[in-house]
């Protein structure tokens, strides 16, 4: 189940869909989910946008209509009464996968598992780093991260294989350690992958 926020806004929205996809290649529209964070009016929000209502109002349709934006009750105005809208989530994260037009990129992960492994992974990342940098924007918050990079070289498989066994065997104890504390929660991920600028030799 999503988390939602005070206002039934859900944290974090994947995109996967090539129409959402499409919706979102419009800067204006990616303005109007930013400023759509709160449920507010397509009025309210095109005067913060310095756009013309009427300009707003298409967009903020199309958005509708993708799924993007969704109704968020009624706010009176004086003698009029104005329609609220509200982002489908705080944080929208594009999925690569929304960009796949040819279905052998899914019969490929179907084939190889840990391939699917390491793409769900990435996107996992990719999503957890975008609320987070939210969080740091819109919230004021101070987020605690390290990340490490290293290259490494394996003659053969068996050598990859060793690499693995050896550093599952180095890590296990600290994971043992410090996974069964009491405190904030953290995530540490391992990904072991060919380096996809250079072709493989074997």
């Amino acid at each position: 189940m999503a988390k939602r926020g005070p206002s039934g806004t859900q944290a974090v929205q994947t995109i996967d869909d090539p129409e959402a996809l499409q919706a979102l290649s419009h800067p204006l529209r990616v303005r109007i989910l930013d400023a759509l964070r709160e449920p507010d009016s397509a009025a309210a929000v095109a005067r913060r946008l310095g756009e013309a209502r009427q300009k707003v109002n298409y967009h903020l349709k199309e958005l509708e209509r993708c799924g993007l934006v969704l109704a968020a009750g009624e706010r009176r105005n004086g003698n009029f009464v104005e329609s609220l809208y509200r982002s489908v989530a705080r944080t929208l994260v594009v999925l690569p996968r929304a960009a796949w037009g040819d279905p052998r990129r899914l019969a490929a992960l179907a084939d190889q598992v840990s391939l699917e492994n390491l793409v769900t992974l990435g996107e996992r990342l990719a999503r957890d780093a975008a609320v987070l940098l939210d969080r740091a924007a819109f919230d004021a918050a101070e987020i605690s991260s390290a990340a490490v990079e290293a290259d490494v070289h394996f003659a053969n498989d068996a050598d990859r294989a060793r690499f693995l066994n050896e550093y599952l065997a180095a890590i296990g104890p600290l994971l043992s350690k410090y996974g069964t504390k009491a405190g904030s929660p953290y995530r540490v991920a391992l990904a072991v992958y060919p380096d996809p600028t250079l072709k493989e030799d074997t």
